[in-house]
């Protein structure tokens, strides 16, 4: 370089200034570009996570699958004992002695309970003395009638032999006839004292009250000295049960469900006493008389219950649920299935639901995704089930069974274990 051509001092300056800066905007310009590219990879990867996110199937589906259903109705009723009889008095008196109590076990002939016999043991001697009376009264006409005969035989001999007139002869006879009156009265009176004696031995034997089953005592409402007035009714004074370990439960079955009822069927039931346990009875007779209740009409049901733990007592209250049908190993599917229709408002517009960034950035077609069609050319009268194939909704015609409000059974032709049955449109489609 000539002298001539040598920069000056501020001209170097200048350039050396200048290439500062250069370096310094290509060094921004990388940096820029290189949050350019991390934002775009960033974003790009959202709309790929928020548009796989998106893509949910547009029906809710169940496998097929096989089990058993069962009806039940459920009824409310009483337990009672099979047999129980309410023991009372004949006879008018004082309680004299008490001899059980309740709970008591007894068997058939046991003393309950005894009347003061005083007054009835009198009449008793009473009655047996005009029998004796009586006895000797029939004696007494039979001496009568004998007499009478004998004198009636020889007025008879007289009168043949013309000793006597034929009135006295009339008056003989009619005296042995009016004997043989008085001897029949006689043995009349002797059955009336005989029969009052019998009537006042059983008043007698009645005094002391007798169970008249094998049992156990329920309830007891006599005490010593109390009082027992038998008018027109028998009082009430013992209830024994006949045998606890065998009871009945009486539930009352409504009006509409009384036609599936039957004997024989199969109950389980539960009583306030024992909440976390079931029992097991089963159905003995159905009631043809029907009662009203609160303008309910209801139908009794008596099931037979087995009580030999005795846990179970007369009078607690049961809820029993009653099983009127049963299959087993037959397909069910939810009972939304069968409501499923696919022309519902609700499934037209069950489509790919897009995202808040879908809806800024727009995104080409996706023509190889498009939502599943209905498939509706099948048309039935009968009930149907949608199943999902290959992404469209298909009819399958059924018969459908047993419901117990969850689940339902059907057959048909075309049913087979693990078919993805539609309950509904997803919810997220919408």
């Amino acid at each position: 370089m000539t002298p001539s051509t040598k920069p000056a001092p501020v001209e170097l300056a200048t350039a050396i200034q200048r290439g500062g800066q250069g370096k310094h905007l290509k060094r921004n310009l990388l940096i820029a570009l290189l949050l350019l590219v991390i934002g775009g990879g960033t974003l790009v990867a959202w709309i790929r996570a928020d548009r796989q996110g998106s893509q949910i199937p547009p029906f809710v589906t169940q496998n097929l699958q096989r089990g058993d259903i069962s009806l039940t109705i459920t009824a409310t009723g009483n337990l009672a004992p099979t047999t129980a009889v309410t023991v009372g008095s004949e006879l008018s008196g004082t309680t004299l002695e008490v001899y059980v109590d309740f709970n008591d076990r007894l068997k058939k002939g046991t003393p309950l309970a005894k009347l003061d016999t005083s007054k009835l043991a009198q009449q008793t001697e009473i009655s047996r003395a005009t029998l004796k009376a009586a006895q000797a009264g029939v004696a007494q006409a039979a001496a009568t009638v004998k007499e009478s005969s004998a004198a009636l035989h020889r007025q008879r001999e007289l009168t043949l032999a013309k000793l006597v007139s034929p009135a006295e002869y009339e008056v003989s006879l009619a005296t042995a006839e009016r004997a043989d009156a008085d001897w029949s009265s006689a043995l009349a009176t002797v059955g009336q004292a005989e029969a009052q004696v019998r009537i006042n031995e059983y008043d007698l034997s009645k005094a002391i009250i007798k169970s008249p089953i094998d049992g156990i005592v329920l309830t007891r409402s006599i005490e010593p000295g109390q009082t027992v007035a038998a008018s027109f009714t028998a009082p009430q004074l013992f209830i024994i049960a006949e045998k606890l370990e065998r009871m009945k439960l009486n539930v009352a079955i409504a009006e509409a469900d009384i036609g599936r009822v039957a004997p024989g069927q199969k109950s389980t039931f539960t009583v306030d006493a024992w909440p976390d346990r079931s029992y097991t009875a089963g159905v003995a007779k159905v009631s043809y008389g029907s009662a009203v209740t609160d303008n309910v009409v209801t139908y009794l049901a008596e099931l037979e219950v087995n009580n030999d733990d005795l846990s179970l007592r007369p009078g607690m209250t049961a809820t029993a649920d009653i099983r009127v049908a049963e299959s087993t190993n037959v397909f069910l599917v939810p009972a939304a299935a069968l409501r499923f229709l696919p022309g519902d408002p609700t499934i037209a517009t069950a489509a790919v639901k897009k995202s808040f960034v879908q809806s800024l950035i727009p995104m080409p077609t996706r023509n190889s995704k498009r939502p599943p069609e209905l498939d509706t050319s099948e048309k039935s009268t009968g009930a149907r089930i949608w199943v999902l194939r290959d992404g469209r909704a298909v009819p399958i015609p059924v018969h459908p069974g047993l419901s117990d409000g969850r689940n339902t059974e059907v057959s048909g032709a075309g049913l087979t274990e693990g078919l993805p049955v539609i309950l509904r449109a997803n919810a997220a489609t919408k």
